[in-house]
């Protein structure tokens, strides 16, 4: 890795090009303190905001707003200055309180500086060439930018400072940006007077920022931010692998013993953070953006597993980061932004996945809403002067109009550790009819296009001799145009329709993984029979008697309250597997001649002739082949104790 520190010497100031809120720089700004030793540091802010500036810095990691207002011809403006740990100034700042080294704030305090957008490299390339080489190619792409009169008696205010610094000191620090040093150098090496330029600023005000503000506005998103701040000092211990999920939990033995203590989602998503300051560099180097960008979808795909039951696959990984990198290189960047991730989320798994990658991008645990000093909100708009928006559609339930169009994310919770314990007192257990009422919509849907599967089979072609059967296929007399010959096809009767259909997420081998095993019948003619295999209800509590499982497979039949618990009958006790056992019972419950298996691989080939001694067929059908959304969508069953629980299950079950 080549060296990544490059500093410009003029004297006795030595002068680190910056860009502002950027992670890399605020690491530079470090690794520049300990190799100058510097007995002076120099930023590029104005002293008029000095006092609250060091009242801010002194806040971190809580993060501050400093803001005053402009006068200008256009009117009054505001301007803010955020306090926030990646930025490279306010590192200098507090490196300089920390290790008692003398700092000054040499900038002008200008009037209605103009807006306006320098179109610099992504600030990753110096994780990967070093500054030298990256400085180099920004002023040969600016050699020919004229600046702006402010500019330049900002540069010149800010020379003559340093030549008075210079008096007293013999190594000075500088810290300011890319497009002011070359210049900056330049005025230093000329004689300069005294700027004309205020002293003094009345009204200059801080505040404390507001939590839901932080997540939107920081120049380095919140967890950046995040791990910057926590590899600032010793890097935290590993995290203990086991620890609480962002979804109520029980096991069940605390069911009888009366519940436990919640694990708090803050303590969670800080034991994420925790794990990636650990693991993108060593300690004492640069954090690696990009592998900060991979543990953040890491640590997203596990909680979003833990809040829906179903994993990130490989492939929806390699298109997330495929898609986020053709989206960056678009925008002129070697890494996407946090817009550019949350937008590859949304696209390449869904908006649940993507409104957990946002709620884990967004987190910043010091921030606090109570504080001493008043709290500010803010927008994009107020400090950038723009704002992206995006949206999220998760799978929940939706609010009418005039609500918070935030409160359908917030699932019921409860207000005492235990208290959704006390549902589980009625012996009695029943489904969910809203789900209830997709399986067996679905389960049609799988009988219809085993109907077809079987059609298809049944099609004969042959060349035409006398009749011209169900038509022409044009495709076979195509296929064979050189042979001068016309093929008809035949569509040869399918005997009977397709009772029982089987569906096998998870073969389940070693039994470990899906052990809770039920058979209920259907409550009325339009319900079937149903027997499956799912994780345990007990790990797993939604809300008071009402608990979240997951199909490993399950197998339907109609009509109903005719099945007995397939799961002790000792005609089945030859299958390898619960999947097996569930095929044989619905060969054996079936009253139509064709059974529908939807499976990731098909069953043996013994079940073929025992199909074939009973005068049925196994028609079988690759999970793959289905739709994975609609599959996700069913794979999730909840069970309720006692029917009473169906009139409030709707307020927990999203």
């Amino acid at each position: 890795m080549p060296h990544r520190l490059h500093l410009e010497q003029f004297g006795p100031v030595h002068a680190l090009p910056i860009l502002h809120y950027r992670m890399e720089f605020a690491h530079l700004v470090r690794q520049a303190i300990d190799r100058v030793k510097p007995d002076c540091i120099a930023i590029e802010l104005p002293d008029t905001i000095e006092e609250q500036f060091i009242r801010g810095v002194r806040r971190l990691p809580e993060i501050s707003v400093v803001w005053y207002d402009l006068k200008g011809n256009g009117g009054t403006q505001t301007a803010y200055l955020l306090i926030e740990p990646a930025d490279p100034l306010v590192e200098g700042a507090r490196l300089a309180l920390e290790r008692q080294i003398p700092l000054q704030l040499i900038d002008l305090d200008v009037e209605q500086y103009p807006e306006h957008h320098d179109l610099l490299p992504d600030s990753y390339a110096v994780h990967r060439i070093g500054l030298a080489p990256y400085y180099l190619q920004y002023c040969c792409a600016t050699a020919t930018t004229t600046p702006s009169t402010i500019d330049r008696r900002r540069e010149a205010g800010m020379a003559w400072r340093l030549q008075q610094l210079a008096k007293n000191h013999e190594r000075i620090l500088l810290l300011c940006g890319m497009s002011h040093l070359e210049r900056l150098r330049t005025e230093f090496s000329l004689p300069q007077t005294q700027p004309l330029t205020r002293s003094r600023r009345s009204g200059v005000n801080i505040a404390n920022l507001h939590p839901d503000s932080c997540r939107e506005i920081l120049g380095e998103f919140p967890f950046i931010s995040s791990i910057y701040e926590l590899r600032r000092s010793k890097l935290p211990p590993e995290p203990a692998a086991e620890e609480g999920s962002l979804r109520k939990r029980y096991k069940m033995l605390e069911l009888i013993n009366g519940g436990k203590t919640e694990v708090s989602e803050e303590s969670i998503l800080r034991r994420a953070l925790e794990r990636t300051a650990l693991h993108v560099g060593a300690e004492g180097e640069m954090p690696d953006r990009q592998r900060i960008q991979l543990r953040l979808f890491q640590e997203t795909a596990k909680h979003y597993k833990q809040e829906t039951g179903e994993p990130v696959h490989i492939w929806q990984k390699r298109t997330f980061f495929r898609f986020a990198r053709n989206y960056a290189a678009l925008s002129g960047r070697l890494l996407p932004d946090l817009f550019q991730l949350l937008a590859s989320a949304r696209g390449c798994v869904d908006d649940n996945f993507a409104f957990a990658f946002c709620r884990l991008a967004t987190f910043y645990p010091w921030q606090r809403e109570d504080s001493e000093l008043p709290n500010i909100r803010l927008s994009p708009e107020d400090v950038w002067g723009g704002s992206r928006l995006i949206r999220f559609r998760p799978r929940q339930q939706r609010l009418g109009k005039g609500l918070s169009p935030l409160q359908f994310l917030k699932r019921k919770r409860e207000k005492h550790p235990g208290d959704w314990l006390k549902g589980f007192d009625n012996a009695s257990i029943c489904s969910f009819p809203p789900e209830d009422l997709a399986i067996e919509d679905y389960g049609r849907f799988l009988k219809k296009k085993g109907a077809k599967q079987l059609s298809e089979e049944q099609w004969r072609v042959e060349p035409l001799t006398s009749s011209l059967l169900d038509g022409i296929d044009m495709r076979e007399t195509l296929r064979n145009i050189h042979e001068g010959k016309i093929y008809v096809k035949e569509q040869q009767r399918v005997k009977g329709g397709v009772g029982s259909v089987v569906v096998i997420f998870d073969h389940d081998r070693d039994g470990t993984r899906f052990p809770y095993m039920m058979t209920w019948l259907g409550e009325h003619d339009q319900e079937s029979d149903m027997a499956f295999y799912a994780t345990p209800p007990a790990d797993n509590v939604a809300g008071p008697g009402i608990c979240r499982c997951e199909y490993g497979g399950f197998m339907l039949s109609y009509p109903p309250m005719r099945m007995h618990d397939v799961w002790r009958d000792p005609d089945y006790a030859f299958a390898r597997g619960k999947h097996e056992l569930l095929l044989l019972a619905a060969l054996d419950y079936t009253i139509d001649p064709h059974v529908v298996y939807v499976a990731p691989r098909p069953p043996r080939s013994i079940f073929r002739q025992i199909a074939a001694r009973m005068g049925k067929k196994i028609v079988f059908m690759p999970l793959g082949s289905l739709s994975p959304v609609k599959l996700k969508a069913i794979r999730v069953l909840h069970i309720l104790y006692g029917h009473d629980k169906r009139e409030i299950a709707k307020e927990y079950i999203w």
